[in-house]
């Protein structure tokens, strides 16, 4: 399944908010410093689509707000 994802990095706490237009949005504490926004982002839809996080993957956007994201299943 590929998805589009837009993140906030900084946010209160790490959430998935919803989806708008065909992308997921979520909201993560990390900065994005070093790839930590990127690891963090793994962690969440790992746990928000119930998968191990090595089922997930950055394909683009791995330094900017708006991503696509692969989940093998």
């Amino acid at each position: 399944m590929q998805i589009k994802v837009k993140v906030t990095p900084r946010s209160s706490k790490s959430e998935v908010m919803g989806e708008k237009d065909g992308i997921l949005i979520v909201k993560l504490k990390s900065a994005p410093v070093d790839g930590e926004a990127n690891t963090e982002l793994i962690r969440v839809l790992a746990e928000f689509f119930d998968c191990a996080k090595s089922q997930i993957e950055i394909k683009k956007g791995m330094s900017g707000r708006l991503k696509t994201v692969i989940i093998s299943r």
